[in-house]
């Protein structure tokens, strides 16, 4: 699936059982609740913005990815990112990253962070391009040995 035809939409209630679904594919040892996606979507729009890409298949809408950030005062966290197995390296995931960025930004954000797996070297490869810095490291945060790396991106033309 070309970017070009991903649509990026606010994630729905009904969007749920889909992005579930998802997860538990993707992160099968450690995968958010049905009750954590409500509870993020519960806060929106105050603190939190979630987004899916979507295609349009004949009649139905395929569930391509996931994204969403939490916003508080000038600093930022992308709290997840997440693309289907069949649309991976195909661009979904930048352009969600960056449709959360600019959530960020239109927000007053001038810093955003994030997590990533370390064993995650295509995750990784993609914030380190889009201007990303590792600023530290979680030791077994996903799992024993598995740590986290911490990033952080200025954004807006801040320091």
């Amino acid at each position: 699936m070309p970017v070009q035809t991903a649509q990026i939409r606010a994630m729905h209630w009904t969007d749920i059982p889909a992005v579930q679904t998802l997860e538990r594919q993707l992160f099968p040892v450690d995968p958010w609740s049905v009750e954590t996606f409500w509870s993020e979507l519960a806060l929106v729009p105050q603190t939190r913005c979630y987004l899916v890409a979507t295609a349009q298949d004949d009649d139905a809408e395929e569930l391509l990815g996931y994204g969403g950030v939490f916003t508080v005062g000038s600093d930022a966290d992308i709290q997840t990112v997440a693309v289907s197995p069949q649309a991976q390296g195909k661009g979904i995931g930048r352009l969600l990253l960056h449709n959360l960025l600019d959530t960020a930004l239109a927000r007053g954000c001038s810093r955003v962070f994030l997590e990533v797996r370390s064993d995650n070297h295509s995750a990784l490869q993609m914030y380190l391009k889009d201007g990303f810095e590792q600023t530290g490291q979680r030791k077994d945060y996903y799992a024993s040995g598995v740590d986290a790396i911490v990033m952080r991106k200025l954004i807006g033309g801040t320091s």
